[in-house]
């Protein structure tokens, strides 16, 4: 399974972010404001604990003093009003750090033998070999293209990236799992690849097992076809796709960090990109073409009234004993709703793009939201959908 994960923030953490959902919310991404700079004096855990400063740019601020606080690399992270022993208004760095610095102290926070490539807008940290790191950004940079031209022409405004996009790529499982599990929790064994909120970056592993491009040089250029001739090429590609476009879609605009974006879309967008074409030669081609796994267990569902639950909350997804039918069931109404009421789907993303980190939608708001842009979640448009994909080969 992949997806998309906050990390595991502790109970703590998680009142204080209902907190800030309940607070008015100060510098939000979707404000007006221009966002203020601060340097944050974080005290000790006891007395003779060292004091810790962060720099960064204050995304949400709750009623309290608590902060949302959104670091140089992109990580977002929440203080609470206790921990916070001075704060200090700053100017904005004279400069943006450059991504070999960048990369540098993101080296510094991984195990032994990590090495960067840094490509036009991503800096890949790897411990496989190097062409192995450079097919994996190839692919990074055509998603990158045909997300932005995608969306564009769709009819959405979107940003360039802030900042070059943060890769991390483990040559086994084994090394990514010890590393992963800060992040994931029990759910890491399950998980082969993801993109975290809080940090912004993408982790994943080579899933074909070897590093399959060891011995040759990919000179020219060109992808190994080799790699993309194993039985692990398919969900190899997705993997890397599927979280790339979660990375593009919260750092261009399409959504807001720790908004509350539905997991249907954010699932649903992931899965409508990620399907793979092996025989192209370079993995990934297009995107909505026919994600065939995603299809075939969408098709082999036969429960009625699926389709409310799915955008009340975000519990299926979460649940793995029902994760694999909600991100069929996203990606079966998001390729539905591209494919036939683009527009309005457009429009509905705009909405969503609006909503401010922290913030909080109930369910009834969500169901409210869905019906305004597209009609009831009622039996007929569950039966559109299920014809819809019926249709698809």
């Amino acid at each position: 399974m992949n997806g998309m994960v906050y990390a595991r923030p502790s109970p703590a953490l998680c009142v204080f972010a209902a907190t800030l959902a309940a607070a008015s919310l100060a510098g939000a991404t979707g404000s007006d404001t221009k966002p203020a700079w601060l340097r944050v004096e974080l005290a000790g855990e006891t007395k003779t604990d060292a004091t810790r400063i962060v720099e960064g740019i204050v995304r949400a601020e709750a009623a309290d003093g608590g902060l949302l606080l959104e670091q140089a690399d992109g990580r977002l992270d929440l203080f609470q009003p206790a921990t916070i022993a001075s704060r200090t208004p700053i100017p904005p760095p004279a400069a943006a750090e450059t991504a070999r610095d960048l990369g540098g102290r993101i080296l510094g926070e991984l195990p032994t033998g990590f090495d960067l490539l840094i490509t036009k807008h991503y800096v890949i940290c790897f411990d496989t070999s190097r062409a192995y790191a450079q097919w994996a950004a190839a692919l990074f940079e055509r998603l990158h293209d045909g997300f932005t031209n995608f969306w564009t022409r769709a009819g959405l405004d979107l940003h360039p990236p802030e900042r070059p996009l943060i890769v991390v790529i483990f040559s086994d499982r084994r090394r990514y799992e010890e590393y992963a599990a800060r992040d994931l929790g029990a759910a890491t064994d399950r998980v082969v690849g993801y993109y975290n909120m809080l940090s912004n970056r993408v982790t994943t592993f080579d899933l074909t097992g070897v590093d399959a491009l060891h011995d040759h040089a990919a000179a020219r250029g060109r992808p190994n076809l080799d790699l993309l001739k194993r039985p692990e090429a398919a969900g190899l590609v997705a993997t890397l796709i599927h979280e790339g476009t979660h990375q593009m879609a919260f750092n261009c605009g399409l959504h807001q960090r720790l908004a509350p974006v539905p997991l249907w879309v954010c699932e649903g967008v992931a899965t409508y990109f990620e399907a793979p074409d092996l025989a192209s030669g370079r993995g990934w081609r297009a995107i909505g073409l026919v994600n065939r796994p995603r299809r075939d267990q969408f098709l082999s569902l036969t429960d009625r009234g699926w389709l409310e639950p799915l955008l009340r909350d975000d519990e299926a997804f979460r649940r793995a004993d029902a994760a694999t039918d909600a991100y069929a069931r996203g990606w079966a109404v998001t390729a539905y709703l591209i494919k036939t009421k683009k527009p309005a789907f457009v429009a509905y993303l705009q909405g969503l793009a609006k909503k401010n980190p922290c913030a909080a939608d109930s369910a009834q708001q969500r169901i409210e939201e869905f019906t305004a842009a597209f009609g009831q979640p009622d039996a007929a448009l569950e039966q559109a959908v299920a014809a819809f994909v019926a249709r698809l080969r």
